[in-house]
């Protein structure tokens, strides 16, 4: 490691200092914040103004051009389903199920359906009267409930494609859709489970939350209600094709069956097929017009529309910390400390999202910054430093992430309450990710 690359990491570390001032204190737009950030590493590191700009506008598009798509059909699939009550549908049917003495086990099973194909907000806006709801009915303490319910919507949002994270991890390290969606079940759930439940149970016995009195929507006029059948294989068909394409990867020749499978489990072909079937099965099947359904699709999009501007801003900061010479520079400085690549990929996306509030960035920063590294050690699962990225773009989230807010308002905390249950779940979140990422890839 030379003084060159010691040169290049305090401009990033100054870099990040002038995104993080921006945002939290002269709260200035994240996506302006990370233009200004990424033109700050620029010219710190050398590079003429007019690279700069260019190297932020390629990475922008670079990273708009894999999960746009995604974004914007996860964002449609999650509207449709508040729309037609879907998500009701499946609270009571697994409250049911379930029974008054497993109701945790009924938000943790709701959490994983809703959550693998709607975002973190979405998911908590979708299931929180449904979360009140069974508070009431069951006399349960209402942290209970809750804290299993965001443990488990966090890490679907930062381990399961296709969430924007995760796809943009996939994207750039060339990992498997379908072997990312398989570790990130067999990490990701009981890492939600002890920073859920178990931290529910040991860690707020005596703090008490009563959550809020929203209540569901009533129905459009002359809608019905969706089946539990249709409603749940219409959630789960892009994960079920996704899984699909890579079993046929790993037990088919290479062929035209294969072909179809490969385009099939693509993450937008995938998610386009959902949300197109979803159009009938959570639309016009249950007596919503046309109209409507495209009233609501154009509207989900319009919200998310600056968040995807954000996402792209984060590909065009980590094309521009690469370009910079950073990328390779923060490669040496883990060769010479001796890091797991899984380990120095986690603490990258960790630092990234304790410092921009963003899990989005901060994969997709940690991501770009990973690419020297694996090339390094060829030798290391690809798929679990995706993972291992994910848990690290999930810990200690506090007052400059969305997130904090998000939860603060629709459970109705205070922020002192928030700290003491959102952020040290999330904490828990990504360090009991890391360890368990870390055992998976020494026993392989």
């Amino acid at each position: 490691m030379t003084s060159r690359d010691l040169f290049l990491i305090v401009i990033a570390l100054a870099g990040v200092g002038v995104l993080v001032g921006l945002v939290t204190v002269a709260r200035l737009n994240p996506f302006l914040a990370l233009l200004a950030a990424a033109l700050c590493v620029g010219a710190g590191a050398g590079k003429p103004m007019l690279e700069t700009a260019k190297a932020f506008q390629d990475g922008l598009g670079a990273t708009l051009g894999g999960i746009a798509a995604v974004i914007g059909f996860g964002t449609m699939l999650g509207r449709l389903l508040a729309e037609s009550r879907g998500a009701e549908v499946l609270a009571k049917r697994f409250a049911a199920f379930f029974g008054p003495s497993h109701i945790s086990w009924c938000i943790m099973a709701l959490a994983l359906v809703v959550g693998l194909t709607t975002w973190f907000a979405v998911g908590l806006i979708l299931l929180t009267p449904i979360l009140n709801t069974l508070t009431r009915e069951t006399k349960q303490p209402f942290l209970q409930l809750a804290l299993p319910l965001l443990a488990f919507l966090s890490v679907m949002h930062g381990l399961m494609p296709p969430h924007p994270g995760p796809v943009v991890a996939i994207n750039v390290l060339h990992a498997n859709p379908g072997l990312v969606l398989m570790w990130g079940f067999v990490i990701g759930i009981p890492t939600a489970a002890v920073a859920g439940p178990i931290f529910a149970r040991l860690g707020c016995r005596r703090l008490h939350v009563t959550g809020s009195a929203s209540e569901p929507s009533p129905l459009h006029p002359g809608a019905r209600w969706p089946g539990f059948g249709l409603t749940l294989f219409t959630m789960l068909a892009p994960v079920g094709l996704m899984l699909a394409a890579s079993v046929a990867d790993l037990a088919l020749p290479v062929g035209t069956v294969r072909n179809v499978a490969d385009f099939a489990g693509n993450p937008a072909v995938a998610m386009f097929a959902a949300i197109l079937f979803a159009h009938w099965s959570l639309g016009i099947k249950c007596g919503l017009t046309a109209a409507q359904l495209l009233k609501f699709t154009e509207s989900s999009i319009a919200a998310v529309g600056m968040t995807i501007l954000i996402v792209g801003g984060g590909g065009g900061f980590a094309r521009v910390l690469q370009d910079s010479g950073v990328a390779q520079s923060l490669g040496a400085m883990a060769g010479a400390a001796h890091f797991s690549p899984l380990l120095y990929g986690w603490m990258v996306s960790a630092f990234m999202r304790v410092a921009t509030g963003s899990a989005t960035v901060a994969i997709t920063a940690a991501s770009a910054l990973m690419v020297p590294v694996l090339a390094r050690h060829p030798g290391v699962n690809v798929e679990l430093a995706v993972v291992s990225i994910g848990c690290g773009s999930l810990f200690l989230s506090h007052l400059n992430d969305g997130g904090f807010w998000i939860v603060k308002d629709y459970l109705n905390l205070t922020v002192a309450q928030t700290w003491r249950t959102w952020t040290l779940c999330e904490t828990l979140v990504g360090l009991v990710g890391l360890g368990l990422t870390l055992l998976a890839g020494a026993l392989l």
